[in-house]
C-alpha cells in the first residue's frame, strides 16, 4: 500500500464541512526519513506561540530533539515498547511541557489545557506544511523530567513526532492494520448538549 492510498483512507467521512486542515490531520505512524526544514518548524512553534491561554500566562515550553542528537535519544528511551517500534522513523521528537504555576508561583489550573491548545494549533500549522504529528501519551514522564533536569514547577504531559508521511509498507505488521485503517468518530450529536447534559443539541 502506497503512502497516497493511505492518505486517502484517512479521509474522514464527515457529516459536516469543516476546514480541509482539520479534515485532513491524522496521527501516522509511518514517517518518511527525510528532515523537517528549519523554516517549516519555525512556522509550526510560531503558531504554538499565539495559542490562547489563560491570562496570557503561555504555559507551554518544548524541548526538540533530532534523530542522531542527544535530546532525540533521551526522549526515545523513556518511552514505552509498543511507541518505540514506530517513533525509530520519525526524524523529530518533541517533549511538550507546561508550567504547572503562575508568575505569583500559585497553580495555573488550566496549565495542561493551555499546553493542549498550543499543540493543537501547533499540530494544524503543521499540516498545512505537509508535515504530521503523532502525539503520545505512552512514556515515563518522570523519567523525561529527571533524564533533562526540569524543574520541579514544570510537568512533561505530552511526547508527539513531526515529520513527513512515510509507506506504510515500513512498519511492523502489527501496526500495518492500524495505519491504514479508516478514522472514526462518535457523532458530534452525542458530545454537544442543549438543553440539559445528555440532551443531544437542537442544532445537530
Amino acid at each position: 500500500m502506497t503512502t497516497h492510498n493511505s492518505e486517502s483512507i484517512k479521509q474522514p467521512a464527515l457529516d459536516f464541512p469543516v476546514h480541509p486542515l482539520i479534515a485532513s490531520r491524522w496521527s501516522p505512524r509511518a514517517y518518511d526519513s527525510k528532515s523537517v526544514e528549519s523554516e517549516k518548524l519555525q512556522r509550526i512553534f510560531e503558531a504554538a506561540r499565539w495559542a490562547a491561554s489563560s491570562s496570557n500566562i503561555q504555559p507551554w515550553y518544548f524541548l526538540v530533539g533530532f534523530k542522531g542528537d542527544d535530546v532525540y535519544r533521551k526522549i526515545f528511551e523513556t518511552l514505552v515498547e509498543f511507541n518505540r517500534q514506530w517513533v525509530v522513523n520519525a526524524p523529530v521528537l518533541v517533549l511538550a511541557i507546561a508550567k504547572t504555576t503562575n508568575n505569583r508561583g500559585d497553580l495555573n489550573k488550566s496549565n495542561a489545557y493551555d499546553l493542549g491548545q498550543a499543540v493543537a494549533t501547533l499540530s494544524l500549522q503543521a499540516m498545512s506544511e505537509g508535515i504530521y504529528t503523532h502525539q503520545m501519551g505512552g512514556f515515563n514522564a518522570p523519567a523525561a523530567e529527571l533524564a533533562f533536569n526540569i524543574p520541579e514547577e514544570y510537568k512533561v504531559l505530552v511526547v508527539f513526532t513531526l515529520g513527513y508521511l512515510g509507506d506504510a509498507e515500513i512498519l511492523n505488521p502489527n501496526l500495518h492494520e492500524l495505519e491504514l485503517s479508516p478514522r472514526t468518530r462518535r457523532p458530534a450529536s452525542e458530545s454537544v448538549f442543549t438543553g440539559s447534559f445528555g440532551h443531544s443539541a437542537d442544532f445537530l
